[in-house]
């Protein structure tokens, strides 16, 4: 068997927030969804668990943090292209993600952001691993 990913993501409105990451490209797993959680897949690895706060709550061991006012972790997903990273960034901010910042273009790596409806933080990105490696140490990251 191989690893797989299950990100889990407070959100407060389940109905809506399926609406979005289904207008993504993504889909539904019914075998793992019910009135108070979605498993939604984004790949045959990875996949989100939407789930209500009370879902959220009961499994957390630590309070729930609230996205739209602090950044708790950044999703990078990996696109093919320059053109899919804008292609999925353009459909969020089409049925209610936000972007919060402008695109960031290393060259060899290109990003945007968005946050979905409760400001859960996703970063799609491409990547010339070839570039990438020659230029690792060339990018001045701020301090």
């Amino acid at each position: 068997m191989h690893q797989m990913i299950f990100v889990n993501l407070p959100v407060s409105d389940l109905p809506r927030s399926i609406r979005f990451y289904e207008s993504l490209g993504f889909t539904l797993e019914p075998r793992f969804t019910d009135d108070q959680a979605a498993c939604i897949v984004i790949s045959d690895a990875i996949f989100l668990m939407l789930l209500t706060h009370a879902r959220f709550d009961y499994f957390s061991a630590l309070p729930r943090s609230d996205p739209a006012k602090s950044s708790a972790a950044l999703l990078a997903l990996s696109r093919d292209s320059r053109a899919a990273v804008d292609t999925i960034t353009e459909a969020a901010l089409a049925h209610g993600g936000t972007e919060p910042k402008a695109a960031i273009d290393y060259g060899f790596m290109y990003s945007r952001t968005f946050l979905d409806p409760d400001g859960n933080v996703f970063e799609p990105m491409w990547m010339d691993m070839e570039q990438a490696e020659k230029a690792a140490t060339a990018v001045d990251y701020p301090e």
